[in-house]
């Protein structure tokens, strides 16, 4: 009998999404390879065939989200259109990217929470990506200045509103999932970029 082919990248998938589950569950700092080779279901080996860390597990599981955040604010930074539709899209596809896996969402706020304790094991640097945040929506804000769309003491200030008000939604569908996420999006910016267009300071 002709011994069973094991896709590789299959099993690879499989892992990876068994240890967002269990890093979701048990937060990233209590979590073992013995844990994410149980979950999914084959043996601690298996998982080192893919994987040599629990560090190497987490970086393959935050780098499809940190790919996305990257090309959102390069559009955001180069892409065509007004400054202010660029950052509709930029609240949008923040939101949309973070709530498509409710458990890397928490993995995230686990991470935050490590990092906030100056945990120096933890390899994602959340101060570096709030700070890339803010700086495309205080471009952004400074591009609408220029253009008259928006009032002219529009800045960074208003910018980490934008960015803690996304992060805000996030948090409270993450610690209360029955929260409704779609249309937070447009909360957001009606509360944070309509307020600062030229037309509602006249009004």
């Amino acid at each position: 009998m002709t011994p069973r082919r094991v896709d590789r990248a299959a099993r690879r998938e499989e892992i990876l999404t068994a240890a967002v589950r269990v890093f979701a569950r048990k937060g990233f700092a209590a979590t073992r390879i013995e844990d994410v080779a149980a979950e999914a279901g084959v043996g601690k080996g298996t998982v080192y065939l893919s994987f040599d860390s629990r560090d190497a597990l987490l970086e393959a599981a935050l780098e499809a989200l940190g790919g996305a955040s990257r090309e959102l604010l390069r559009q955001a930074r180069t892409g065509d259109g007004p400054p202010l539709d660029r950052l509709a899209a930029l609240v949008r596809g923040a939101l949309a990217v973070a709530t498509a896996d409710p458990d890397l969402a928490r993995v995230l706020l686990d991470l935050w929470s490590l990092g906030r304790r100056g945990d120096a094991t933890v390899p994602l640097d959340m101060a570096a990506l709030y700070r890339e945040y803010r700086e495309a929506v205080a471009t952004l804000l400074a591009e609408a200045v220029a253009a008259g769309d928006v009032r002219a003491d529009a800045g960074p200030v208003h910018a980490t509103v934008v960015v803690g008000a996304i992060e805000g939604c996030l948090l409270q569908w993450v610690v209360d999932p029955a929260l409704p996420i779609d249309g937070l999006d447009a909360a957001v910016l009606a509360v944070c970029v309509d307020g600062l267009r030229r037309s509602e300071v006249a009004a």
